[in-house]
């Protein structure tokens, strides 16, 4: 956003040029009706007799650079001023209008000039200017000036001291409010184009956090798919090859394989029902929740019939989880276990859960091969990216020793509500 100080005001919309012609021809067709009437009934009084022409021609000048007091305001207060000076000069001014369209060229400048400050220093110039001028009027005039020059006066005052005294007045009131207008008109449009620049700004922010919102759904969605559809076609498959394999040796282990293929698919079937009424409209709410901590026996347990032995166990205080905590720690698991049915062709996996005080690790272990895993891939990314949502830490890589295999472990960060009482559960 420009700055204040720096700010320019930009100059009149086509429409506005409009009116100001229509306008200016109008002021200057009044004032050269003005004048012809005033000449015909003596009002144009200065001494000297001047040609109908030429109180024309200055009656003209003086008001027809008005057409352009928002185009150009600078320079048609300078030419206002000198033609009203030297109109002043030849004797031959016309002084309503002219006066009228002084006044109204200071007050274009302060509210019209893209250089304010410089505009400011002119209007002073011009003003100053006009002061000038009328106090060489008064000491040029001064000697001729006779004691019978104001016969009808009847204050208390000098009548001389009055009549200086009212004009000085009386212009320090009209050039003052015309400079102080023109200035309250050059704040408002300031102030106008702030907002105007606030609301700009305001409108890319929101389109940049709306842009931001869609890849952040987009990448919860992508986790969300890879995680269920991964983990269960994963599990089907390895079930589908067992079932072909005992087919013709064993119908009853064939039929639990199918009969655990079917229950993985329905499973998958119903998590993807889940995430596409997430992506319904508000009204329609989400009735399944997403599976959280508490379902992990479960998902050991469908793994075990694809062949995958494991071993679960929770240690420490169990605890009332925020339920993003909880989805997460599953979603590990599942991941993990995905991987060691998929690329690592083990034969354990080992589950630990641990509730520490300030922390919830999750740890899982397989016996596979853990170098087929090191590069990463969508899952471990996404794995990534869920614990760093929530602030945690995450460390994946093959394990170290006899056994080999590959390992993860993260740590979330613990909120406790409200313990639910000591408990530590083994199943192997």
């Amino acid at each position: 956003m420009t700055s204040l100080d720096d700010w320019r005001r930009p100059g009149p919309t086509p429409r506005q040029r409009r009116i100001d012609l229509v306008i200016g021809l109008v002021v200057v067709a009044a004032a050269l009706l003005y004048v012809m009437l005033a000449r015909s009934v003596g009002q144009i009084v200065w001494g000297v007799e001047r040609s109908a022409f030429e109180h024309l021609a200055f009656a003209f000048a003086v008001t027809f650079p008005l057409v352009w007091r928002r185009s150009h305001p600078d320079v048609v207060m300078i030419v206002t001023a000198v033609v009203f000076i030297a109109g002043q000069v030849r004797e031959a001014q016309e002084i309503q209008f002219a006066s009228g369209a002084i006044f109204a060229a200071v007050y274009a400048a302060g509210a019209w000039s893209p250089d304010h400050g410089r505009s400011r220093w002119l209007r002073l110039g011009v003003i100053g200017s006009m002061f000038g001028w009328l106090a060489i009027t008064w000491l040029l005039s001064y000697d001729g000036i006779g004691e019978d020059a104001f016969p009808d006066g009847t204050g208390e005052l000098p009548p001389l001291l009055s009549a200086l005294v009212s004009q000085v007045l009386m212009n320090v009131v009209v050039f003052g409010f015309s400079y102080f207008f023109g200035e309250i008109a050059w704040l408002a449009a300031r102030r106008e184009a702030v907002l105007v620049d606030q609301t700009e700004q305001l409108h890319q922010a929101k389109a940049a956090a709306e842009a931001q919102a869609v890849v952040s759904e987009r990448l919860r969605i992508a986790r969300e798919l890879h995680d269920v559809v991964a983990h269960h076609v994963s599990v089907m498959g390895i079930q589908a090859a067992a079932a072909r394999r005992a087919m013709d040796r064993n119908a009853e282990t064939a039929r639990d394989s199918l009969t655990a293929v079917e229950e993985s698919a329905r499973t998958a079937v119903d998590e993807l029902q889940r995430m596409l009424g997430a992506l319904r409209t508000a009204d329609e709410p989400v009735t399944a929740p997403s599976p959280g901590v508490e379902r992990v026996e479960e998902l050991l347990h469908r793994v075990s019939d694809a062949g995958l032995t494991p071993h679960y166990a929770v240690y420490g205080t169990v605890t009332d989880l925020p339920a993003s905590t909880s989805q997460t720690a599953y979603r590990i698991v599942q991941e993990a276990v995905t991987n060691a049915l998929k690329h690592a062709g083990a034969s354990t996996v080992d589950v630990r859960i641990r509730y520490l005080s300030t922390e919830l690790e999750i740890d899982v272990a397989d016996d596979g091969r853990g170098a087929a895993r090191t590069n990463g891939g969508m899952g471990l990314i996404g794995m990534r990216e869920r614990v760093s949502l929530l602030g945690g830490t995450v460390e994946a890589g093959n394990r170290t020793g006899d056994t080999g295999g590959f390992r993860v472990r993260s740590r979330l960060p613990l909120t406790i509500p409200a313990q639910r009482g000591s408990k530590e559960r083994v199943t192997s």
